[in-house]
């Protein structure tokens, strides 16, 4: 097994960081999940999960009803990062210009000047998003594919990190429209807070704004930029690596599944899983990593039968049993 895992990270065509820089790495993201903590409480595996999102360079989803912390969660993270934060309240009659920008003529120097749009920023909360026309949705999908807008011919590079945390009802259908499937594949995760526990309400209650007024950053832009390139050095080898593919590829011939993961899928759950075993300071992936974020990244991706639907059966579950039966790889 020893020469095997050598011959991979041979074949790999980046260098692994070392294991002090990956324990030192995971004590720095535990550090600032924990000073989100002091504001989210009892949320821990969401709060983990939002900045692993930001490392592996995704995007998350977060579908809840309203008053459940979701604002606070990204605004909490901006603070702790230090990076820049911008929202963007979505209504029907936001236009695609709102978000990536538009060119407005300058009567002094004779040429048009950019105008940046709300989603120039490092973290940008897309609150209800669902409530925006298809064409300002669509306006969304080349800044999170490609981290770049393009107004009038010119292409505007997002900075780094960028990462977008998209808001949804499930609950007040109203004045909404669906989000397409092209673009809910963009989302590297589908999170829901949830109710907090009767203690955890308390204190919210109790010490919330408080708690919001003393928060301070843990870490800087540059220091989360060095992050996400630890995140990149971390060994995810062949055999984790067809462990991703094969589950994928179970999602595709499933009974109750109508359209299964797309490649898209496993590329995002690849990228998560290294920045899990980062913040449990490893610097290499383990299967059950993949076992632990499976339904995180593959679920909301699934499109079920007719059937499936009819008998209310849940997409989660669905990758549970699947992770079940799909082998775990121990050598060639």
């Amino acid at each position: 097994m020893e020469k095997i895992v050598r011959k991979e990270r041979e074949n790999l065509g980046y260098e692994i960081i070392s294991e002090e820089a990956a324990k030192e790495a995971g004590k720095v993201i535990a550090d600032v999940v924990a000073n989100i903590e002091t504001v989210i409480k009892g949320k821990h595996q969401q709060v983990e999960m939002v900045l692993l999102t930001m490392l592996a360079e995704g995007h998350v989803l977060i579908e809840d009803i309203p008053g459940t912390g979701k604002t606070s969660l990204v605004s909490s993270l901006a603070r702790s990062v230090g990076c820049d934060y911008k929202r963007i309240q979505f209504t029907p009659d936001v236009m695609p210009s709102d978000i990536s920008g538009f060119s407005v003529y300058n009567q002094k120097s004779g040429e048009f000047e950019f105008r940046p749009g709300a989603a120039m920023s490092n973290l940008v909360l897309a609150d209800e998003i669902n409530r925006a026309s298809a064409k300002t949705q669509s306006a969304m999908l080349e800044m999170m594919e490609e981290r770049q807008v393009t107004v009038d011919g010119v292409t505007y590079r997002m900075e780094s990190p960028f990462i977008v945390l998209a808001t949804q009802n499930p609950i007040d259908q109203l004045g909404t429209y669906q989000l397409p499937e092209a673009q809910i594949d963009r989302f590297m995760v589908k999170l829901s807070m949830g109710y907090p526990e009767f203690s955890d309400e308390l204190s919210i209650v109790m010490h919330g704004r408080q708690n919001r007024s003393e928060l301070n950053s843990i870490i800087s832009g540059e220091d989360v930029k060095d992050l996400i390139e630890k995140t990149s050095h971390v060994d995810c080898g062949e055999l984790v690596s067809s462990y991703i593919v094969r589950i994928a590829e179970a999602t595709r011939h499933h009974g109750d599944v109508k359209l299964g993961a797309s490649p898209r899928g496993s590329i995002a759950l690849y990228s998560l899983s290294r920045a899990y075993a980062l913040a449990r300071g490893r610097n290499y992936v383990i299967p059950d990593d993949i076992k632990y974020l499976a339904p995180y990244v593959l679920a909301h991706r699934l499109i079920l039968t007719h059937g499936a639907k009819t008998e209310k059966k849940d997409p989660k579950a669905i990758i549970e049993e699947i992770v079940k039966t799909v082998a775990v790889p121990t050598g060639r």
